[in-house]
């Protein structure tokens, strides 16, 4: 754990006492119940209900919307501690709250955000985003989701796949392509699709390496008619509305990663520390104990990375190129402290537990919100421009 000087050098009073409480919950609450949550089931909404209650599912959202009012760094800390107890369930919240919630708060209406945000926050509703589709991943421009006016709306038509939530959400905010003779910066738009809308359906669940407990879904929209109602800003603002997202996805990923690779450090001293070999404990072994000491850099480059993207991010600075930063360092760190605390514990880490599952979550960090080559992308054309470089 970090010393208690670090904490203070970090993090302010306030956010300390927060992430007091948040610990104090996801270690009474998610901890019993992470291995049940390694499948999907009927967990998953009594968790959303009991964060919703306790204020966990909005909070950076305004208070006079239903959320708690706080910089984005209280959802760092909350996603960190989530996941230190469970991936799968801290990333449910995360894809409800903020990647379905925040185009809603930030780009919707005063009904859509009654209709839809609301349910949210409250734990009410589960939320997804469908972005991806069978040819276009990273690649946006490769969309091929349609969505065509009709009368006062639209109707979508396409496939989207993988949808982490898709399979059991309510309300998922798609984006398709609404002028296909324009460029994807004017010719995408956004929409709010209700679970239950005609012409819609779940095509498959996709079985995962990682994160089980949530539905990986291909999503299937045939003549799915919406009203304008519906439509997120105005037509075209569809890039718009994905990029804003984007910065906050990356760094809540990050912090999810954090809180993995924190726990799998913290169980690998642990076990280092009391696990005895040729009549000694693991740790007097340097080939173990310098692992150790890996881990932890990791760890807190990686925290400081996170935290600079962070800060920038409240006090509304641009961060694409920080918050890529964070989420390439992050990741990539939280899956090598996995796999060093799958050797630290030997057979007792690779048959079923806390590591085994640790260490197939947090390779999916490395991909959701964007690649690892997505976010080089990202980083060295923001350094290019720095300089003066178009």
């Amino acid at each position: 754990m970090m010393s208690g000087t670090a904490a203070v050098a970090l993090y302010t009073p306030q956010e300390e006492a927060f992430r007091a409480q948040v610990r104090q919950f996801a270690r009474e609450r998610f901890e019993p119940l992470a291995e049940q949550a390694d499948s999907p089931g009927p967990l998953l909404r009594q968790v959303l209900r009991e964060l919703g209650a306790r204020g966990y599912m909005g909070i950076a959202f305004p208070k006079d919307e239903g959320g708690g009012g706080q910089p984005f760094a209280f959802e760092h800390i909350a996603s960190e501690e989530f996941a230190y107890c469970s991936a799968s369930l801290a990333t449910a919240r995360s894809v409800s709250c903020l990647f379905c919630g925040a185009p809603i708060q930030r780009f919707g209406s005063r009904d859509q955000k009654q209709r839809f945000l609301t349910p949210l926050i409250r734990g009410e509703a589960l939320g997804a985003i469908a972005i991806s589709e069978p040819g276009a991943g990273s690649d946006v421009g490769s969309m091929r989701m349609r969505a065509a006016r009709q009368g006062d709306g639209y109707v979508l038509t396409g496939h989207k796949t993988p949808i982490t939530n898709g399979g059991h959400a309510d309300t998922i905010c798609v984006f398709a392509i609404t002028d296909p003779d324009a460029h994807i910066h004017k010719g995408m738009s956004a929409f709010i699709v209700p679970a239950d809308t005609p012409g819609f359906s779940v095509a498959g669940n996709l079985e995962a390496l990682g994160l089980r407990g949530l539905t990986h879904s291909h999503l299937r929209f045939q003549d799915v008619a919406v009203s304008r109602g519906n439509l997120l800003s105005q037509e075209g603002d569809g890039f718009r509305i994905l990029t804003d997202e984007l910065a906050g996805e990356r760094i809540d990923i990050a912090s999810r990663a954090l809180g993995c690779a924190r726990r799998l450090h913290e169980d690998s001293v642990r076990h280092s520390a009391t696990r005895q070999q040729f009549g000694r404990p693991l740790r007097q072994f340097e080939a173990i104990s310098f692992q150790i000491a890996d881990m932890k850099v990791n760890l807190e480059a990686s925290r400081h990375l996170i935290l600079h993207a962070v800060r920038l991010y409240d006090a509304g600075q641009p961060a694409d190129r920080e918050s890529a930063a964070a989420k390439l360092f992050a990741t990539r760190a939280a899956f090598q402290i996995a796999d060093s605390a799958l050797q630290i514990h030997g057979r007792v880490g690779y048959f079923q537990g806390p590591v085994e599952r640790f260490f197939r979550d947090v390779r999916a960090f490395r991909i959701a919100g964007g690649t690892e080559e997505m976010m080089k992308f990202i980083i060295q054309r923001e350094e290019y421009k720095a300089f003066g470089y178009s």
